[in-house]
């Protein structure tokens, strides 16, 4: 290779034909070009003079120059030119690349990519077997076998960051142990993210003894280059303010911090800055509390990693929650008033609007609810006026929810807003209960959003308020007194709650107000509140309970892009969800129900960012160099062929061939005009044929799932969406990569293209031509298989006919279909990717209907493939997602995990048409095996 600066080729000796450029400059001057012709009928006159010298013409000089251009670009073309090419790896035999491709990595993974494409292209250029490994660990171990230039290319293209922390030394293990790389002295390039994770020393020393003496080479990052990571906010803090750190302390830096809505809207951007010697900064957001709410993405703007990105839940969301206390000595006492205890409890994770003491509670509610609140607090107020209650029972029954506390008053006599009735009457007769010995806490039921608390055995309740015996008692209370009376009662009202603590806010009658468990006890009522703007959060057992496992909804990728989750990730316990290990089984996202969901975000607290120092058995050391190489030849023939084309065009101008004389103009229009117009006369009136061929190439060109258009516009759009969304989950979780899906017109457009055609019912489909119905006919005989999707199973009341299968007979009543029944157990539907056992879509519990086996189990046709399969639930609209991932419709009623099964029937259909029956033989694989015996 010859280098002349950032310009190198890599077949120099091809030079060697700009040398020919001096003898083409000769032949060009003395090769005059063709002679010009002028019409001059004059010229019959000058016949038969003599002329004493002919001068030959010259080639014009500009034309001259042109064609030495388009010479010395094609010889510069055939020298292979390389703008900024890879530096050279001196060496010869095999080469180990070693990439870090955790988190770290994403934020400049194009340099990554360019250093590691240089240096395959240098292998490639030497012939060197090359092999390309990633340090993050996988679901699956891939080979560690060298291969040629061109496959270790495609293998490092196939090369992501993933969104957890690299394994290094779990991959030295795997080297060590690798066949291929047992001999030594294999050169080694590590092509490093700038951060040590622990064992970098002992990484490079075990990569130094395969290498050996090869050498070692480290490629990382500049000091400035190197990744910044988010730390989340404090949970319980009044200040909003995630914390960006970095490796190195040295020079400044700066950038903004983005919050984001749920709908990628940008609420707030901030801006963060290091100064010399600091390695921490904090952003701090100004947000009102309707906004923070709504904030559910926290990133460092121009870092794209996993790593810079804070997923938040509902523990970064503050409730606002007002107080009003019907208590009349609470300005001579502060500290002893229930408003100070509940202040002091909801203080930490809620925004609080209390209000002063005032026996007429009027204005203190109407000032409350005239702004958006999540929760109200009445301490001890008994019977609201009627203007309060209307006022409060409305907010509840939009969403409010209203947290009641007992008390003297409230003993006395209470409205209506409570969630079980009251004992009426003086206290004497039970309005309160009084004991002689405190009664504990019982444990709390596991339905209860308090289970899983720890009750101390100090807590003691002396005074209580009772409630009335009822059959729906028991469901409603959610703790109890260790002989069973209620402690604390809720009950839904409309779309919001009502909670009723059966003791006061003070020490008046209980110990409860001044212990932990009172604090944890309003944290959880006030979660179940919604979000200035959200809504509500479930009730009581919706909540994630101890032992309950949270299942993914969503996850990052390595690049801190969220999406669907992959296949390897699974539920993590609630008790484990906090410390569960970031690997490809617990990737960062969202866990839990699409409600309540959780966040798992890849940086903690405690992360801490340790830049590399220095490493042993290092032979060389250095920087990423900038942007990749780029080959030159292409672009130089391009343009040699456009010089080409004016070379020709500017020959036929010099010998006179273009005239521009009016006379010729006009003669050129009228020979011409006539053939332009008979010729736009014989074009077709409509472009069928064309339209069928764009058809046939778009079908194809690439394999595709398609959906019959059905003419409903709302059924045909459903069915675009959901194939496209089980396009998207196919090419994510299997080695299929279908083409976007193509509706097909049953009466028109050719069927053979497609393996799989999705069918909805619609009860206005027309009749089917007999043309049609041999075309679906010689489609299934052929080896499609068709999903008829009746879309009813939501109105099927026992045995009558439902408007989908109504259609579906009527439209198929005339074909040869073959006899149906329901999916039996160990069909090759149930296990061809997913094992399952039922197929749900939208709705559940509608049967599915297959051909029926074959008596004669040695005649399968279509390998076993069953050419009609019906179902009843909808399977389109529980596939649809919009192009940011995002469901379009509802299922149930399993709500997400249904959805999450009704994909997985999506793929086990699709593996089912392509593959056929091959899993039914592994299955059988004795059986075969004794037929091949025989």
């Amino acid at each position: 290779m010859l280098a002349l600066g950032p310009l190198a080729f890599a077949s120099p000796w091809m030079l060697a034909g700009l040398l020919a450029l001096p003898a083409i400059w000769w032949l060009l001057r003395i090769s005059p070009p063709l002679p010009k012709r002028v019409r001059f009928p004059a010229i019959r006159l000058l016949v038969g003079l003599v002329r004493d010298e002919e001068t030959p013409a010259h080639t014009p000089f500009w034309l001259l120059l042109l064609r030495l251009s388009i010479a010395a670009l094609i010889v510069f073309a055939l020298a292979e030119p390389i703008w900024n090419p890879a530096p050279r790896i001196a060496g010869q035999g095999p080469l180990l690349v070693v990439v870090d491709n955790g988190w770290a990595s994403a934020s400049h993974w194009n340099d990554r990519r360019a250093a590691t494409d240089g240096l395959i292209a240098e292998a490639g250029r030497t012939d060197r077997p090359v092999l390309v490994v990633g340090t993050a660990p996988g679901p699956n171990a891939s080979e560690l076998n060298f291969e040629t230039a061109d496959d270790a290319d495609a293998r490092a293209r196939a090369l992501l960051p993933q969104p957890i922390e690299p394994d290094r030394i779990a991959l030295a293990e795997r080297l060590e142990g690798a066949e291929t790389l047992s001999r030594g002295n294999v050169q080694t390039v590590w092509i490093g993210d700038g951060l040590d994770y622990g064992a970098a020393t002992q990484f490079a020393e075990r990569l130094s003894a395969i290498a050996g003496s090869a050498g070692l080479t480290l490629i990382e990052p500049a000091p400035g280059g190197r990744a910044l990571a988010l730390l989340p906010p404090e949970e319980r803090s009044d200040e909003f303010a995630p914390t960006v750190i970095r490796a190195d302390a040295n020079g400044a830096r700066g950038g903004s911090v983005r919050a984001t809505a749920g709908d990628g809207t940008v609420l707030s951007e901030t801006a963060f800055r290091f100064e010399e010697g600091e390695t921490s900064s904090r952003a701090v957001f100004d947000l009102p509390l309707e906004l923070r709410n709504k904030v559910a993405r926290l990133d460092i703007a121009g870092e794209a990693s996993a790593g810079a990105v804070v997923l938040a839940d509902e523990r970064w969301r503050r409730r606002s929650v007002g107080i009003v206390s019907g208590a009349s000595a609470e300005e001579a006492q502060p500290l002893l008033s229930d408003a100070y205890y509940l202040r002091r409890a909801i203080g930490p994770y809620a925004e609080l609007r209390d209000t002063p003491a005032a026996r007429d509670t009027r204005g203190s509610i109407e000032a409350l609810l005239s702004s958006p609140l999540s929760v109200l607090v009445l301490s001890d107020i008994g019977n609201l006026n009627e203007t309060d209650y209307a006022r409060v029972n409305g907010w509840v029954e939009k969403g409010g929810v209203l947290i009641r506390f007992a008390g003297p008053r409230l003993a006395e006599r209470s409205d209506a807003l409570v969630p079980v009735p009251l004992r009426s009457g003086g206290r004497a007769l039970g309005g309160a209960l009084s004991w002689s010995t405190p009664q504990h806490l019982a444990p709390f039921e596991k339905d209860s959003p308090f289970f899983g608390l720890d009750v101390p055995q100090d807590v003691t309740v002396s005074r209580q308020v009772l409630a009335e015996p009822t059959p729906d008692l028991s469901s409603r209370t959610w703790a109890r007194l260790s002989d069973g009376t209620p402690l604390v009662t809720a009950a839904e009202r409309g779309e919001g709650l009502v909670v009723l603590f059966h003791v006061p806010a003070n020490r008046d009658w209980s110990n409860l107000p001044i212990s932990g468990l009172f604090v944890e006890m309003l944290r959880r009522t006030i979660a179940l509140s919604q979000s200035a703007g959200g809504a509500r959060s479930d009730a009581a057992g919706a909540a994630p309970q101890r032992g309950d496992l949270l299942n993914p909804l969503a996850t990052l990728d390595g690049f801190g892009r969220l999406g669907p989750p992959p296949a390897t990730a699974t539920a993590i316990s609630v008790e484990q969800f906090e410390s569960a290990e970031r690997s490809p089984r617990h990737p960062p996202g969202l866990y839990g129900t699409a409600g309540s969901p959780r966040a798992l975000n890849l940086a903690t607290p405690s992360l801490e960012l340790t830049p590399l120092a220095a490493l042993p058995g290092l032979s060389e050391r250095r920087q990423f160099e900038g942007r990749a190489e780029e080959r030159l030849a292409t672009p130089a023939l391009l343009i040699a062929l456009i010089l080409l084309v004016l070379d020709t065009v500017a020959a036929l101008w010099v010998t006179g061939l273009f005239e521009t004389e009016r006379i010729r103009r006009v003669r050129f229009a009228s020979r011409f005009t006539p053939l332009l117009l008979a010729a736009l006369l014989l074009l077709p009136t409509s472009d069928a044929r064309a339209q069928d061929d764009a058809f046939a190439l778009k079908a194809s060109l690439d394999t595709r799932l398609a959906w019959v258009v059905t003419g409903d516009p709302e059924i045909d759009a459903t069915s675009e969406a959901g194939l496209s969304g089980l396009s998207r989950i196919l090419a994510m979780r299997t080695a299929f990569e279908p083409a976007e899906p193509m509706g097909v017109n049953i009466a028109t457009d050719e069927l053979s293209f497609f393996p799989l055609l999705y069918w909805p019912m619609s009860p206005g489909q027309d009749d089917l031509a007999p043309d049609a119905l041999a075309k679906i006919n010689a489609y299934m005989k052929n080896g499609g298989t068709i999903l008829f999707d009746t879309r009813d199973q939501d109105r099927a009341v026992g045995g009558m006919v439902t408007p989908g299968t109504a259609t579906l007979r009527r439209l198929l009543g005339r074909l040869d279909l073959p006899p149906l029944e329901p999916v039996p157990s160990g069909h090759v539907l149930t296990k061809s990717f997913y094992l399952m056992n039922s197929f749900p879509g939208r709705w559940d519990g509608g049967e599915l209907w297959v051909e029926a086996a074959s008596s004669d189990a040695e005649n399968l046709s279509n390998d076993g493939v069953s050419t009609v399969i019906v179902g009843s639930n909808d399977y389109a609209a529980a596939w649809a997602r919009n192009a940011d991932g995002r469901a379009l419709y509802p299922v149930t009623p399993g709500g997400e995990r249904q959805r999450e099964m009704a994909e997985r029937f999506g793929i086990n259909l699709v593996m089912y048409a392509l593959t056929g029956n091959y899993k039914a033989d592994q299955v059988h694989v004795p059986a075969l095996l004794e037929r091949l015996g025989q």
